[in-house]
């Protein structure tokens, strides 16, 4: 027979009834107060018997107040207290942690300790677990450093993990792998811990290696659960890495934790990140309870992939559910129509949005935003700016992106500067976009100053800003603020292929060529940019010797079937003179793109083999590649050198066949070929023609052709034109007094030099760079 015995009261119960002592342990042994008054009429009793500071007593009720989310009348009760144990320390850590009060529960640990207090096994986790909530991490190591001190890592599981965690949270997983591995003992929670931990701080590979490593080990308290099963999913949808999260899928509805709500979504969200719509579309139907999550991972799969009226249908489906859609959801299937240039459907979603009263919030409005600025259409973008500026900060950042692709650089600089003056912060995007807009206008000046921007606010934490710094400079000319740059960045590839474009497009070939072979002996491996503008440089100098070179290494690499370098060898080649060489690995290329036609034609061109190119032309409409304006302007040129007349005026107008309207460069090659070949009246009547004023390369090929084939009359005539179109231009006057001199007309000379002089127009100073 079992007796059952009653531990020893823990409290003063010599002045109380005994009717009053089961009141006493009814309270102590309470799994849980529901009601605040039945605590608050309990509490003031124990305050009428005298044992309201017993330890036990007062541990409980601060617990009670915090289970009823008054940790405030816990502080009050601890407060109250003549002394303090490391057990009421640990309620009253405990009080406020369970509360979310993270800042408070290490206020109380660090009373703690100065009372003299150690902590236990108990403090630690929720001491350690309070830093990683707040991010303290050098908090976090202090406690760390104590806990070895007082040697309570050893053979504790739970304190172990509140580590692992901690570190993971705080981005040093590093430190949270090393922890893992100074633990002797190990459960499910640690393992789920560094698994998780890597997953979020993005090795996600790292994370896969310790979920197998953690299935190998396979003891019972070592088995995955639901949320080790879902940090490895989320894994394998970061690496794309199909067959893995497949293979994973299968052990969890063998384990039998498929039919978890956790684990059913990391499953769908797996399959929508590795681009599987099928799978995905299957494991959504298996979702028994579908939130937004669910919803929103099938829908981000199809937007992905640019399945319009799937998106469109489960939007539906999801407001027909009873689930209304958040602006995440609605985002994502603006930024599916936005990716895949679907301009109708995307205006139509618009006003979808619109009629259905769906979410506009600043996700929705910057989405939009981002939508019409990649449509290029500027006008509808800058109305819902006007409209948002004021409370949607993103839309600036979206703004100043979208003038720079749209190539409207001094909006974008405008637009910055205005950000800068109502101090809006500008993210890495707006940045970059307006250091591009200052480099392609040469705006040195300004691009200095927005260097100063960054350096006071600290912003050189990305690699990709230093760059497009060092680009800029470039740009501007100033290889000596571009190389001392270079110098002090967090150098990767794209910022040694960064200086050596500088480099090249200085016409620096050889210090392109040297800083090239100093990143090999770096031991760094060029990519396919970095040999595109190296072979650049080769064709610059003409240096065969080192192309070739360049070759051979792009065939040892494997890198011939990549399209830009094939490309990039078709022009060294073209340019160092070898045309045979050009063609031959032109015609071994197996796909092609507009820009290869284009290097081909211009290659034929500049040697002077205008029906080659016309031959390659007409190879590309047959290959259904479709012409742009450069190659127009290719093969104009080479007709203009080579005076294929008839067949360059065809050209011209088949520029309309492809809805291409010609550019004052196109036709001043017509107006070259015109003039080369003597058909004066026809370039004449062409430059009448054109829908906008001749610049001066117009009337320069004109006077040229005249003063070639002797018609000073029409020279005479042109020059006039000219002056009257732009009488500040001074050189038009040089023009002209060229075309006189060479017709030994030295009155017409000195009038044009009296003309400049009277209307006060002045000759622009030249300079020599030797």
């Amino acid at each position: 027979m079992f007796v059952l015995k009653f531990p020893k009261r823990f409290y003063l119960s010599s002045s109380i009834p005994d009717y009053l002592h089961n009141h006493i342990d009814s309270f102590l042994f309470a799994k849980r107060i529901s009601h605040s008054n039945a605590l608050l009429s309990t509490h003031a009793f124990l305050i009428t018997t005298g044992n309201a500071h017993n330890k036990f007593i007062a541990s409980k009720l601060i617990a009670s107040y915090a289970s009823l989310n008054q940790p405030h009348y816990s502080t009050k009760i601890f407060e109250s207290l003549a002394f303090a144990d490391h057990f009421l320390c640990n309620s009253i850590i405990k009080a406020h942690f369970s509360n979310g009060n993270h800042r408070q529960a290490l206020e109380f640990f660090s009373r703690m300790l100065v009372s003299g207090n150690l902590p236990t096994q108990f403090t630690i986790p929720m001491v350690v677990s309070a830093c990683a909530e707040l991010r303290l991490l050098s908090v976090g190591m202090s406690v760390h450093g104590l806990v070895s001190k007082v040697n309570l890592l050893c053979g504790n599981t739970a304190v172990g993990a509140s580590f692992v965690y901690m570190y993971s949270k705080c981005g040093g997983v590093e430190y949270a792998c090393h922890v893992f591995d100074e633990m002797t003992v190990r459960d499910v929670v640690v393992w789920t811990a560094l698994v998780v931990g890597c997953v979020l701080n993005g090795k996600s590979g790292k994370g896969w290696e310790y979920l197998c490593e953690m299935h190998r080990v396979g003891s019972n308290c070592e088995r995955l659960n639901s949320r080790t099963f879902e940090g490895g999913l989320q894994a394998c949808g970061d690496l794309c890495a199909l067959i893995k999260g497949k293979s994973l899928h299968a052990l969890a509805l063998k384990s039998g934790f498929v039919s978890s709500d956790m684990v059913q979504s990391a499953i769908l969200s797996m399959y929508s990140k590795c681009g599987s719509p099928g799978d995905a579309r299957v494991s959504f139907h298996e979702v028994v309870d579908k939130d937004l999550l669910s919803w929103m991972s099938i829908i981000g799969i199809y937007a992905r992939l640019g399945r319009t009226y799937e998106c469109f249908h489960m939007l539906l489906e999801i407001q027909a559910s009873g689930i209304y859609p958040d602006g995440i959801v609605i985002s994502c299937v603006i930024s599916g129509l936005a990716n895949f240039n679907r301009i109708s459907e995307g205006k139509a979603f618009h006003g979808f949005i619109l009629r259905r009263n769906l979410v506009t919030d600043e996700i929705v409005y910057t989405s939009l935003l981002s939508m019409y600025c990649k449509f290029g259409l500027l006008d509808l973008a800058e109305k819902i700016f006007i409209g948002c500026c004021d409370h949607v900060q993103d839309s600036w950042n979206v703004m100043v992106a979208g003038y720079e692709k749209a190539g409207l650089e001094m909006k974008c600089i405008m637009l910055f500067r205005e950000m800068q003056h109502r101090g809006i912060t500008s993210d890495s995007n707006s940045l970059m976009s307006v250091i591009s807009s200052c480099s392609r206008l040469g705006a040195e000046h300004f691009g200095r100053s927005i260097h100063c921007y960054m350096i006071k606010n600290l912003m050189f934490e990305k690699v990709s800003i230093g760059n497009s710094l060092i680009n800029m400079y470039g740009k501007c000319r100033n290889l000596v603020v571009a190389e001392r740059l270079f110098h002090y960045t967090r150098q990767d590839i794209t910022t040694w292929n960064s200086l050596i474009s500088c480099y090249t497009d200085n016409g620096n070939s050889f210090k392109a060529i040297a800083l090239f072979d100093r990143m090999i002996s770096k031991g760094l491996k060029p990519n396919a940019a970095t040999l595109v503008i190296l072979l650049s440089a080769c064709a610059q100098i003409a240096s065969m010797e080192k192309g070739r070179s360049i070759h051979d290494y792009i065939i040892e690499q494997g890198l011939c079937s990549d399209v830009s370098i094939a490309t990039a060898l078709v022009d060294m080649y073209a340019k160092c003179g070898e045309i045979d060489t050009a063609k031959e690995i032109f015609d071994y290329m197996n796909e092609k793109d507009v820009v290869s036609w284009n290097v081909m034609i211009s290659c034929y061109g500049m040697h002077g083999h205008g029906k080659s190119a016309i031959e390659i032309f007409q190879r590309m409409e047959e290959h259904d590649a479709r012409p742009n304006e450069l190659t127009f302007l290719a093969v104009l040129s080479a007709c203009a050198h080579a005076g294929l007349v008839d067949e360059g005026k065809s050209l011209f107008h088949k520029m309309k066949e492809y809805s291409l309207t010609p550019t004052m460069k196109h036709y001043a090659c017509m107006v070259d070929l015109y003039g080369r070949s003597g058909c004066l009246n026809e370039a004449e009547a062409l430059v009448s023609s054109m829908p906008f004023a001749p610049d001066g390369g117009i009337w320069g090929c004109l006077l040229t052709a005249c003063k070639m084939h002797n018609n000073v009359e029409m020279g005479m005539k042109i020059a006039k034109r000219a002056v009257e179109a732009d009488p500040e231009n001074d050189g038009y006057y040089i023009l002209i007094s060229d075309f006189y001199s060479s017709m030994n007309m030295w009155e017409d000379v000195e009038q044009v030099r009296r003309m400049m002089k009277d209307r006060g127009v002045r000759k622009t100073v030249g300079w020599s760079a030797v």
